[in-house]
């Protein structure tokens, strides 16, 4: 269970709704009501320490990163503090990107579904005159993008003169996205006594000026590294070869059947996987910045309601995306930033379900894998391809990149060694010979009583296999076999 400073808690309720922590909060019936049938157990660290402080009015400048529970804390905070169906805005909620902002709005409206509130998401690439009449009927909580809000305002459909309570959600990522003039404005446009909340990743200065600039005396809380969502997900790494990432991930989707998110580097190789998973029969769907904020929605949609098994996204969902029940997170590509872990595993391990993040990791790579381990405090274990019944779907490929050294130098074992008369000048000679190697090509020759180990660049390393098998070392037929490193 996690502990509490319980004399910061203002007028604990009486009536005990669900047997968690949560009810030593100050959290209201009906909101208590609906964490119980969203199936959150304990409350995280960050709602914990925010909001006791959130609910005494305090302004709060928070350290948090995605996945630790921020939402379910200011959310929680803003339904107490504010009352519902009052026609205009009382709460605003500015979050970095559309995706975010309707992933918000969807987690207020479920911990809203006894307390009355209606939440609305307005962002860009919606249909304006959409959210025209969403505003017209009436909301308490706005969840928006600083433009589409800004827009909204100099149209005069959005009335931010009631707003008790402010909240601005990764508040990094904004500034860095540009929007610090827009959250100014909409700022100023908002009652001067009102509460402000700032959850950000980090708190660099520029997110620290805006916080003093516009909250009043704020009360910090940092969340530390030991503290994230990562306490709840198993963490893995394969070791293989880019030749073979496919394999791979196709060993880990049949013998696992997971609802996963599978990152790469790019939206092109998002792209690529995509269509060669769809090819091999899998149910699965890209997400990316190129794509229509329409077909992106309709991809989330498909993924969350179980019609897509796989999404296939770069770091654009890193942040942001806040699905239920995914019980994988698959780095295709390792992160070369240990941050940008942290953001992408923190899609599953949530709401107290533990889950599984496995990362495919390339020799060359092994750098990005120590350096995560270092920044997190955690060791990540490695683990082999699981092993599937019947036919692969995906057939596994000499990769020489991963059998080779720093060098390229690949080893080969052959079943010949001292019992058949091997001399090293003689072995070197043939691969020079009659497998037109250059010398320079050919690394060690180690021999043993009956085999015998030969170092060969990666560039040679097809002559080996697929030739050297059909000579004769001395009247006795050569087998070769690739040595693992």
């Amino acid at each position: 269970m996690i502990g509490m400073n319980r004399d910061r808690v203002r007028n604990p309720i009486q009536v005990i709704i669900m047997d968690s922590e949560f009810k030593s909060l100050g959290i209201s019936d009906k909101v208590l009501k609906a964490i119980e049938e969203m199936g959150w157990k304990d409350p995280t660290p960050i709602q914990v320490e925010s909001i006791p402080y959130g609910l005494e009015g305090r302004d709060l400048l928070a350290q948090a990163q995605t996945g630790t529970g921020k939402t379910g804390a200011f959310g929680s905070i803003i339904l107490e503090k504010t009352r519902p169906r009052q026609k205009r805005a009382s709460a605003l909620i500015l979050t970095p990107t559309r995706e975010l902002a309707i992933q918000v709005a969807d987690e207020i409206s479920a911990l809203a579904k006894h307390s009355g509130h209606v939440c609305v998401p307005i962002y860009g690439g919606q249909d304006i005159d959409k959210q025209f009449k969403s505003l017209e009927k009436g909301i308490d909580i706005v969840v928006g993008t600083p433009g589409r809000v800004k827009d909204h305002l100099q149209r005069g459909t959005l009335d931010l003169k009631g707003v008790k309570v402010v909240v601005l959600d990764e508040a990094d990522r904004m500034l860095d996205m540009g929007f610090i003039e827009d959250i100014e404005s909409i700022l100023q446009k908002t009652p001067e006594d009102r509460q402000t909340m700032l959850y950000s990743a980090t708190l660099p200065e520029g997110v620290k000026k805006l916080a003093y600039d516009y909250m009043r005396n704020p009360k910090e809380i940092i969340v530390s590294r030991d503290e994230l969502v990562l306490d709840l997900t198993k963490q893995y790494y394969i070791s293989v070869g880019r030749k073979n990432k496919l394999w791979a991930l196709c060993r880990v989707i049949d013998a696992e059947r997971p609802k996963a998110i599978i990152f790469c580097h790019t939206k092109r190789m998002v792209d690529i996987l995509v269509e060669r998973l769809q090819k091999l029969g899998y149910r699965a769907e890209a997400i990316h910045g190129d794509m229509t904020q329409s077909k992106r929605e309709k991809v989330l949609q498909q993924f969350k309601n179980g019609q897509v098994d796989l999404l296939v996204a770069t770091d654009v969902a890193a942040r942001g995306l806040d699905i239920d029940n995914v019980n994988y997170v698959i780095n295709y590509d390792i992160p070369e930033h240990p941050d940008i872990y942290v953001h992408r595993i923190g899609r599953t391990g949530r709401a107290g379900k533990v889950g599984v993040a496995i990362t495919f990791v390339t020799n060359e790579e092994d750098y990005f894998l120590r350096s995560i381990m270092a920044y997190t405090g955690m060791e990540i274990e490695e683990m082999k391809p699981p092993a599937v019944k019947g036919r692969e779907t995906v057939r596994k490929v000499l990769d020489y990149d991963q059998l080779s050294d720093i060098f390229g130098m690949v080893k080969f074992e052959l079943n010949i060694g001292e019992k058949d008369g091997v001399r090293r000048n003689e072995i070197v000679n043939m691969l020079i010979r009659d497998l037109h190697m250059r010398d320079i090509a050919i690394g060690t020759v180690e021999i043993g009583g009956e085999s015998t180990v030969i170092e060969v660049h990666k560039d040679f390393a097809n002559r080996m296999v697929k030739d050297l098998p059909r000579m004769k070392y001395k009247g006795k037929a050569l087998k070769v076999q690739p040595v693992q490193r």
